[in-house]
């Protein structure tokens, strides 16, 4: 069976959480320094490897993150808030070692509050509020005093004033570069929604036109079978075969009466046939030599120059709604010029591509750039440019793309992308 095309995945609260990686690969590099520097070159005692202990929990943790973040789709409120949790946790362990409330960094609490703002839903962000604050009251009652030395307590050697100085610009920075990445997140993420939105609102459209479709071709039916029942009758009248003149326009009618039946049952199939049941196995090649053929036997041998370089031919479910397709954008493209169109069918590594080419004036830069859009059309008539629209959404349902340009030598091309998978058959 063929699988459809997959829905669209939300990344929002995935690249939130690789924002928050690298924001934590910064606090670590911070904290290193900042603890080797006030050691070593302030002269000023720490518990260093406890406070390195917790810097190195925190590399660990977000190299288990960074492994963990391709095998989910998706990143949800709680594992976030738990990220953040996990920040806090460790900037409370290294205040308890080096001041509490009197560090100066203790304002880094803030940068977590305003990150949880940002990423969070209500609730977890005001709980994030609650415990940054019982974090703050617990380092003002528990902590390790800071033993400083006489040269660091006074003017601007005075490791408060230069602590504060630090965290102010580090806050500052994080702030600006962090939430300017998380803005266009979520700005991605509200592009990705109104797209969602645009495609509900077409296929709604293409629904409505089935329905009507449908609607028409069962009202068509009664009359198409009486015009054939009348044309069969004629064409038995001796005063109507004598003479060839109307012989011929009579077999004509005939065609056209048949072929239009041929039509209304296809439509009516289409509309009650759920994609993938009893379907019909056939192959690339000999799919596309049918539907070039078909499209032949209408407007002519001369009218379409065919060219297969697929390469090694493969099982694929014989897909009614990729043929018309096809015979539509041919349609259009014979439409626009009135010359031979160009097919061209080849494999592109795991895709099938289309493109197919006319010789007429091509797009208009409007059309290039509402292409797919229900009523642009170049054709100056009520209703037109439906064709394009049903074309780019029927494209979209099976999986794959359509794309439109101006042929350097004249004329429009249209390419078709589909993935193999979404056609090839695969007995179960």
């Amino acid at each position: 069976m063929m699988p459809t095309a997959p829905p669209a995945i939300d990344t929002t609260g995935r690249d939130n959480m690789r924002q928050l990686v690298n924001l934590r690969w910064l606090a670590v590099i911070g904290q290193c320094a900042t603890i080797l520097i006030v050691q070593f070159v302030m002269g000023v005692a720490l518990p260093i490897l406890p406070m390195l202990g917790v810097v190195a929990a925190l590399v660990l943790l977000n190299i288990f993150s960074m492994w963990q973040l391709p095998r989910r789709a998706t990143i949800s409120n709680g594992r976030l808030f738990a990220s953040l949790l996990v920040d806090v946790a460790a900037l409370t362990a290294l205040l308890y070692q080096s001041g509490g409330a009197t560090n100066p960094f203790i304002s880094l609490f803030l940068l977590q509050v305003v990150l949880g703002a940002v990423l969070l839903d209500t609730w977890s962000s005001w709980a994030l509020v609650a415990t940054t604050s019982a974090a703050f009251v617990f380092l003002i009652e528990r902590h390790l005093p800071l033993a400083l030395p006489p040269r660091v307590v006074s003017g601007w050697a005075n490791l408060y004033v230069i602590g504060a100085l630090l965290c102010f610009g580090l806050v500052a920075v994080l702030l600006v570069a962090f939430v300017t990445r998380i803005n266009r997140n979520l700005r991605a993420r509200d592009a990705r929604l109104a797209t969602m939105r645009q495609h509900a609102a077409e296929e709604d459209h293409i629904v409505r036109m089935g329905l009507l479709a449908s609607g028409a071709a069962h009202e068509l039916g009664t009359p198409l079978a009486s015009l054939a029942v009348i044309i069969n009758d004629w064409r038995r009248m001796p005063a109507l075969t004598a003479n060839p003149a109307l012989l011929e326009e009579i077999d004509e009618m005939q065609t056209a009466i048949a072929r239009c039946k041929t039509i209304v049952s296809g439509i009516l199939a289409a509309a009650g046939e759920a994609r993938g049941e009893h379907p019909s196995v056939t192959t690339v090649h000999a799919f596309f030599d049918g539907v070039v053929a078909d499209w032949r036997a209408q407007h002519g041998e001369d009218a379409l120059d065919y060219e297969n370089r697929f390469g090694d031919d493969i099982a694929i479910v014989s897909d009614t709604a990729l043929g018309q397709v096809i015979r539509n954008v041919l349609d259009n493209a014979l439409e626009a010029c009135g010359q031979p169109v160009w097919l061209q069918v080849r494999r592109e590594n795991t895709a099938l591509a289309l493109d197919i080419r006319d010789h007429g004036p091509g797009f208009s830069d409007d059309m290039l750039a509402n292409f797919g859009q229900p009523y642009r059309s170049t054709k100056a008539r009520q209703g037109g440019g439906l064709g394009l629209f049903l074309v780019v959404n029927a494209m979209r349902k099976l999986g794959g793309t359509v794309s439109a340009a101006n042929h350097p030598e004249g004329g429009a091309v249209i390419s078709l992308r589909l993935p193999l998978a979404t056609l090839q058959w695969s007995a179960r």
